[in-house]
């Protein structure tokens, strides 16, 4: 086997990470029914605020380090790329915008704002889900078969280097729920040894405890 088939990367993480949004995002009218204290309402509100950022720097990710080098190396590939997906995240970011305004707005004004905060939700998932549907199907493997293993995993480092949120356990217990034991295993053998100590002597069990606080009345499986 060549040195250029051996240095391809394991893509399968970003489908991981797309679950993260597909799940919170279709979970909504739950989660927010859901609300009947103050204190249940700016639970969920930091959940999808925190969801956001990572929707943020994760497209944020792409545009800088993942389609220049698709775009430079596929050229023939240059109309999906750019003229679809990246058009796409211009879309993305208009929703996400709404997202955050209506859920800080939810937290100051409760339940007069609860339909809304649904319907803007749904409204970007309604967008989001064909975009990573596409991003799945058409530019993951063009990023398997041209990038490196070094330069997809770039990606992780510069989201969550760049994630302004306020609970990154939250981010990497949602990731890690959709990954299999192997990319567990391999996340915490590419963490800093403070991230991993972080995590494994706080992050974890905040993120547990959270998460099934969370998802508790729903319905949704803790």
């Amino acid at each position: 086997m060549t040195e250029s088939l051996v240095n391809r990367p394991d893509t399968s993480d970003m489908a991981a990470v797309h679950k993260v949004f597909r799940s919170s995002l279709a979970s909504a009218p739950q989660f927010v029914a859901s609300v009947q204290s103050d204190e249940r309402r700016e639970l969920v509100a930091n959940y999808y605020a925190n969801v956001m950022a990572l929707l943020e720097t994760h497209h944020d990710t792409e545009d800088e380090l993942l389609f220049p080098l698709l775009i430079e190396r596929v050229p023939d590939h240059r109309v999906v790329i750019v003229e679809e997906v990246e058009s796409q995240h211009a879309e993305v970011v208009g929703l996400t915008r709404a997202v955050n305004e209506t859920l800080t707005s939810w937290q100051s004004a409760g339940d007069s704002v609860r339909p809304d905060t649904v319907r803007v939700l749904l409204a970007l998932e309604a967008v989001l889900s064909p975009h990573m549907d596409q991003e799945e199907a058409q530019v993951v493997p063009l990023a398997a078969e041209y990038l490196t293993v070094e330069e997809w995993g770039k990606l992780p480092g510069h989201s969550l280097g760049n994630f302004t949120g306020d609970k990154m356990w939250l981010i990497l217990g949602l990731v890690r729920e959709n990954f299999s034991e192997e990319q567990r295993v391999a996340m915490l053998e590419h963490m800093s040894p403070e991230s991993r100590e972080t995590w494994e002597r706080t992050g974890e069990a905040s993120f547990n405890g959270l998460i099934s606080q969370l998802r508790q009345t729903t319905g949704i499986p803790r």
